[in-house]
């Protein structure tokens, strides 16, 4: 890791004033709404809800032409759909003028499952995989990756139990980790830890089980598990800690021999589950049809399938993720508290930059034919049928008489937007002065969704809804790698947003 004078000065101070710059905007715009604002005194003083309230609400809604109409339609009509912008539906075209220059297929499907980063990843993976085989069509695994982050995500929650045993349980943070406490979900370091530790294999290899596809069931029994043995795991250390002639090192070793007993039964569900799969240095053999027709053989193990086949001159170890968090300072590098898949494994870290350096990320790495991994809210003003993503998508605010204002930060802020989903981004269309106008996203929810499984962004929701945006060292400039390389990073509580799991 490099030392924090490795940052440059001329960035952080950019970074703090830019972040000034908006908590100065937002005090004015504060400022102005006071001013505006016409005191008064309420109809209800102990603020219930009254007739009178109700009476004065109706009859301006009654005397208004627009909202009558409004609610005519909504009466029988599903509210997206009937406020779906005509307009963004035209503007927002799939074409785009410039592309990476290798297709891949087929379209992915995680189904009912919440392992969308999964799914990105090894859509970036096949690409090499597609390229140095001369395939037509191909998957890697995404269960294989998934069963061995469902067992260490196990390991993690126990591990934490361990080290915060001593808190109460109803601390704030033993509560908060007891939630979704193997989530499907995860991020760009996650992928790193286990295709660096276990490698990668052909779906043929290691298939779908019934479980990969729909994960509920499986989550909930690991969850009611793991929370037993966590209580387990805490009672053992009073009773450890109670006798007195026992060391801390000591006390640690038994319940990781308690752990580990605990975990051969995790191993157990998981496996019948999802299936047993080869391990990383256990040879394997891969037969193919290449695009030609011609039979292909490949044989290895996991770990160097990954390694000679699937990593190209980018390695997934050299790329970090950009992100934009405008609550927080620009140019310095966050962590998330106790955020992780494999316990001692690279840790979550985020370089928090401008939006458009993002962009400029995205734009650099298409040129240079490499897809994007990237984090966003997909929920937000997107028309799954119709495969777009655009802020002008809805007309909520003509439709109701009313504003809807939240900047990027607030929507952080009040647990209204967060980073749900990743996909990869294989498309750009530029304007003539080189600046992107939408992008071409290449989801993983099957065929049937968007433009026969892809979606097309546009600018401005990019700006509000895309959260990360990972790029290889190699490409990212200069002075947002030596912010990764420092050793000095401001670490967020578990809870934040920015641990939000796509």
């Amino acid at each position: 890791m490099g030392s924090a004078a490795s940052k440059v000065p001329t960035y952080t101070a950019q970074s703090t004033r830019t972040s000034v710059d908006e908590k100065q905007r937002d005090t004015r715009d504060m400022v102005t709404s006071l001013r505006s604002l016409s005191l008064g005194s309420p109809q209800s003083a102990d603020g219930t809800i009254t007739a009178a309230n109700v009476a004065n609400w109706e009859s301006d809604v009654a005397a208004n032409p627009k909202l009558q109409l409004t609610r005519t339609i909504l009466n029988h009509t599903h509210l997206q759909t009937a406020l779906l912008s005509r307009a963004a539906h035209i503007a927002d075209q799939h074409v785009f003028n410039t592309e990476v220059d290798f297709k891949t297929n087929p379209i992915t499907n995680q189904k009912s499952s919440g392992r969308c980063w999964l799914f990105a990843s090894t859509n970036v993976l096949r690409y090499n995989v597609m390229k140095k085989l001369n395939l037509s069509e191909f998957q890697l695994s995404q269960s294989y990756l998934f069963f061995w982050d469902k067992l260490n995500k196990s390991n993690y929650f126990l591990e934490n139990t361990i080290e915060l045993a001593d808190a109460p349980i109803d601390d704030r943070l033993v509560n908060y980790l007891a939630g979704d406490l193997i989530s499907d979900g995860g991020q760009w370091d996650m992928v790193v830890n286990l295709v660096e530790t276990y490698g990668v294999v052909p779906q043929s290899v290691f298939p779908e089980s019934f479980h990969s596809s729909m994960s509920a069931p499986l989550n909930t029994l690991l969850k009611t598990k793991l929370r037993e043995d966590s209580l387990v795991l805490r009672s053992l250390r009073g009773t450890l800690r109670a006798t007195g002639n026992l060391s801390e090192e000591a006390v640690v070793a038994t319940l990781r021999a308690k752990k580990e007993e605990q975990m051969k039964e995790i191993y157990t569900i998981i496996s019948s589950a999802l299936g047993v799969p080869p391990s990383a240095t256990e040879k394997f053999s891969y037969d193919y049809y290449d695009k030609d027709g011609k039979p292909g053989h490949w044989e290895g193990t996991p770990k160097q399938f990954y390694s000679a086949v699937a990593t190209d001159k980018y390695s997934p170890a050299d790329a970090f993720s950009l992100i934009n968090d405008p609550r927080n300072d620009y140019g310095k590098l966050y962590t998330v508290n106790r955020l992780g898949n494999l316990w001692g494994g690279r840790p979550v870290l985020y370089v928090n930059t401008e939006i458009d350096d993002l962009k400029n990320a995205v734009v650099k790495m298409l040129k240079a034919g490499l897809p994007v991994f990237f984090g966003c809210d997909v929920g937000k003003y997107s028309d799954k049928d119709a495969g777009i993503m655009d802020t002008a998508l809805y007309e909520y605010e003509n439709a109701f008489d009313i504003t809807l204002g939240l900047s990027k930060a607030d929507r952080l802020r009040v647990n209204e937007s967060s980073m749900t989903h990743a996909m990869v981004i294989s498309g750009v269309h530029l304007d003539s002065a080189g600046k992107p106008l939408r992008y071409k996203v290449e989801n993983s929810w099957g065929e049937t969704a968007g433009e026969k499984g892809y979606f097309v962004m546009t600018d401005k929701w990019f700006d509000e809804f895309v959260y990360q945006v990972v790029v290889p060292k190699q490409i990212a400039p200069k002075h947002l790698v030596s912010v990764y390389e420092g050793s000095e990073r401001v670490v967020l509580p578990a809870w934040d947003p920015m641990g939000s799991l796509a």
